[in-house]
């Protein structure tokens, strides 16, 4: 089972642009890392982790593919997000928009034909649990050692 944590930051940098930050786990360690600007002004979180996940969708899908071509049988391949409106509009497409998210642009609905197709499904974590909270905000603290010792292999991931 792949267990990818993919998280934005919505309007963080000085061009106010979002952060895109996701990270794969196997059970201990994060053998894959991704952490990026994004390319487009968002106009709400929600379509900042649409845009987050749209950015992470190649490696997702490279990782099972290579995963399965190097004779491993994948089960799930789970992204992880905590942002429930998102995970909504990803799950059900347009079907899920409203006045507020019709703005958004259709190619940002790519995970929604994946999740239809069983390549990927998607799952919520708590904002406390997030994985990739680690390669999207200044953490500091218990929660940045945390993280850290999870990311590093020398703590397990806890459930989400």
């Amino acid at each position: 089972m792949l267990s990818w944590y993919v998280d934005a930051s919505f309007a963080v940098h000085p061009d106010m642009k979002g952060h895109t930050g996701g990270a794969l786990t196997l059970g201990r360690g994060c053998p894959v890392l991704a952490c990026t600007k994004q390319k487009l002004n968002t106009r709400s979180s929600t379509e900042s982790e649409l845009v987050g996940v749209d950015d992470m969708m190649p490696m997702i899908l490279w990782v099972r593919l290579f995963m399965k071509a190097q004779g491993f049988k994948v089960v799930d391949n789970i992204v992880y997000q905590d942002n429930q409106s998102a995970i909504l509009l990803e799950r059900n497409g347009r079907a899920s928009s409203s006045k507020r998210t019709r703005h958004i642009e259709i190619r940002y609905y790519f995970a929604t034909d994946r999740i239809a197709k069983k390549d990927i499904s998607v799952e919520w974590c708590s904002t406390s649990k997030m994985l990739a909270d680690f390669m999207t905000k200044p953490l500091q603290g218990k929660v940045f050692t945390k993280l850290r010792d999870i990311i590093m292999g020398s703590e397990l991931m806890m459930d989400t």
